[in-house]
């Protein structure tokens, strides 16, 4: 059976990459231009916004149905006027949520759906994550706390004018001004704080309380109007009462359980839970605000990840969109980056994020030129001088350190192949044992909770199922190592490192070669089956740590182009001096011994022949993963530049390492040209 297609006729639909797996009903969605005469079984367009009029005539004129799609009710961390990537949908079929003049999808649910108890729960546990996280709709303004008051206070919501939810909320101007009188009125000791709504403040719409009416309202010696750009929940925490309009604002003031007073008549009004001055007759039921929670977010929106194109769920989607708020949080500011090339400083302003300004310097130039123009200075490892930490110091500038992340792409860094993920620093590094890092901070001090843990193991189970590293080179066919004799003797793996890496120089203070690491793997097993796997970056002719004869001496088996991956799974343990395929066989369930101090050593998960007094915690797998994965790299989707999270970047490895044919003509030839550049020095 041929699938059905719908047709659309907007730009922005075919612009948001979670239209095409959100419409199973319609197996294909095409761009009608004007004149088509193409079949379809359906007209899709934006709700009942005026740019849908001609899909809907279009629809009619052709008796098809008109489906309508508008952002839900969790949308992204940015704005959709500055082309944020949704990541939820509603889509209607009778209506849409925000038309109360005639019946949508979710009206209908309302009035006669019912709800199991999972239901109901998972309705809870959201609308207390939504708490906690303080998560909107939107998600790109500071969280700023109000000043505090000494009376009471009343949060007024204006709206953009001749927004669709307002004339189909059964309302219009002069519901902003009768909203306005009775909250005066109704609280005759408050002051009364007028929200602007954030595409007013983008400088993109207009609001109703914003024009000549609004300033005399602001002129009342009660009235305060807020036009800075805040947090909705900085302003409902500031807030004794809520009153709006059909703002979806005031649903999350319902979360918080403040009271809310509707003016019109939003989805949430007309079941008992606000204080309403309109009516809507066909709202005859009362419903509890899980209940309420449950059909707009649980079975209305559909939910998907923008970057990897797949469906998604609310939960995931409130941790995708938290994290992205977080790393956008913890990075924001001014920046001077020192000392990078030019095709890392090609996305370093990704991984900065949106609410961050970055200026790039040479290592030769002058820092006391650049004094009090930023607040945050980043340098790649450990390329730290005195002169920049006596800068940083005198001009309290923060000090950050910058390294590649534990999941960084499909193919090598040394190839310059962009990263999907980076580690920010402000302590040290994660490799540097020397000094404390945030991630050992990190690993020190959280308390990691339920929800933290079992993503951890889920990350864990996604990442073994898939079989991912931190590199995703492909390699050939592992050996029969049944042919090899191997017996009954242990398979001990042992990776490689590049030895002129900081990582050695910071993390292994007695072991620093491959030889020697292999000689005291040796002697530690000496009826072991030792397996060596030189680095990649070596085997590339990039990086310095070849092994001599004498050396080959020390083990059974060099496998130089198998698959990091394969090696782990035939190994009973795994020796390093502070490679990460330690910290990728503990996920393995790998029996790990170190002859250094990498990040994952010392928590009492492995063999250590060193000791870190700063380390004093036991932790799970699951803990180390969740502080080493989800908390502390940043993540980037590289088509869009906007931040993700790991769980994401693991979809975008492996959709990428499917997709991949091998080194590209690009990388081939630079290679040569590195490698022969290299014999010259």
């Amino acid at each position: 059976m041929a699938p059905r297609i719908a047709g659309y006729l907007s730009k922005g639909l075919a612009r948001w990459n979670i239209i095409r797996c959100l419409l199973p009903e319609y197996g294909r969605q095409v761009r009608l231009k004007p004149g088509s005469r193409r079949s379809v079984d359906a007209i899709l367009g934006w709700g009942l916004k005026p740019t849908s009029v001609p899909a809907r005539r279009l629809a009619e004129r052709r008796g098809l149905p008109y489906v309508a799609i508008e952002d839900g009710f969790l949308r992204s961390l940015g704005l959709g006027v500055h082309y944020s990537q949704p990541h939820s949908l509603a889509v209607d079929f009778s209506g849409i949520y925000y038309d109360a003049t005639r019946p949508s999808d979710l009206e209908q649910l309302l009035i006669h759906a019912s709800f199991a108890p999972e239901e109901l729960a998972r309705a809870r546990h959201a609308m207390q994550r939504l708490r906690e996280l303080r998560l909107s709709k939107y998600n790109h303004a500071p969280d700023r706390p109000l000043p505090a008051a000494d009376g009471q206070r009343v949060l007024v919501i204006d709206q953009t004018r001749d927004d669709a939810s307002i004339t189909h909320g059964l309302a219009d101007e002069s519901s902003f001004q009768r909203m306005l009188e009775a909250a005066l009125g109704e609280y005759p000791e408050a002051e009364i704080l007028i929200k602007t709504h954030p595409d007013v403040i983008a400088g993109r719409k207009r609001g109703y309380l914003t024009g000549a009416a609004g300033i005399a309202a602001v002129e009342h010696p009660r009235c305060r109007l807020i036009s800075e750009d805040l947090n909705p929940w900085a302003l409902i925490d500031a807030a004794d009462a809520v009153y709006v309009v059909t703002s979806q604002l005031g649903f999350e003031a319902l979360i918080a359980n403040k009271p809310v007073h509707c003016f019109g008549m939003p989805f949430y009004a007309g079941w008992g839970l606000t204080r309403d001055a309109q009516t809507c007759a066909r709202r005859n039921v009362s419903r509890t605000l899980p209940e309420l929670f449950t059909a707009a977010y649980l079975r209305y929106c559909r939910y998907a990840n923008p970057y990897t194109g797949q469906p998604s769920t609310l939960e995931a989607t409130i941790d995708l969109i938290a994290d992205q708020k977080r790393q956008r949080d913890r990075l924001a500011g001014n920046w001077l980056a020192m000392g990078f090339s030019s095709w890392k400083r090609a996305f370093i302003k990704d991984f900065l994020g949106p609410a961050s300004s970055v200026h790039f310097i040479q290592e030769d130039e002058s820092l006391a030129d650049h004094a009090g123009e930023r607040d945050s200075l980043v340098v790649w490892g450990q390329k730290v001088t005195e002169e920049i930490k006596a800068f940083c110091h005198r001009h309290e500038i923060r000090l950050w350190r910058m390294e590649d992340g534990f999941l960084r792409s499909v193919g090598l860094g040394v190839d310059l192949i962009r990263p999907l993920s980076l580690a920010f620093d402000s302590r040290g590094l994660y490799y540097d044992a020397n000094h404390e890092s945030d991630l050992e901070r990190l690993l020190n001090a959280t308390a990691f909770d339920e929800h933290q843990l079992a993503r951890a193991g889920a990350i864990r189970q996604r990442l073994i199922e898939l079989r991912l590293s931190k590199y995703n080179v492909k390699g050939n066919r592992l050996p029969d190592l049944s042919a090899q004799a191997t017996g009954s003797r242990p398979i001990v793996l042992v990776p490689g490192q590049v030895e002129t890496d900081a990582s050695i120089a910071q993390g292994s203070p007695e072991i620093k070669s491959n030889q020697a690491l292999l000689a005291a793997v040796r002697d530690n097993r000496p009826d072991a089956f030792i397996v060596y796997k030189p680095h990649p970056d070596v085997v590339s002719g990039a990086r310095v740590g070849l092994i001599d004869d004498e050396a080959r001496a020390l083990f059974d088996l060099e496998l130089v182009d198998c698959d990091i991956v394969d090696l782990i799974d035939i190994a009973n343990e795994i020796h390093t001096m502070c490679s990460l395929t330690g910290f990728e066989g503990l996920m393995r369930g790998v029996e790990v011994h170190t002859y250094g101090l990498p990040f994952y050593a010392g928590w009492g998960l492995t063999h250590d022949r060193l000791t870190c007094d700063r380390r004093r915690r036991k932790l799970t797998v699951e803990a180390l993963i969740a502080g080493t994965l989800l908390s502390y790299p940043t993540y980037v989707d590289p088509t869009t530049g906007e931040f993700c999270n790991a769980e994401t970047a693991i979809e975008l490895v492996s959709q990428q390492r499917q997709s991949d044919k091998g080194p590209s003509l690009r990388v081939r030839c630079y290679r040569l040209y590195r490698n022969l550049f290299s014999q010259r020095q």
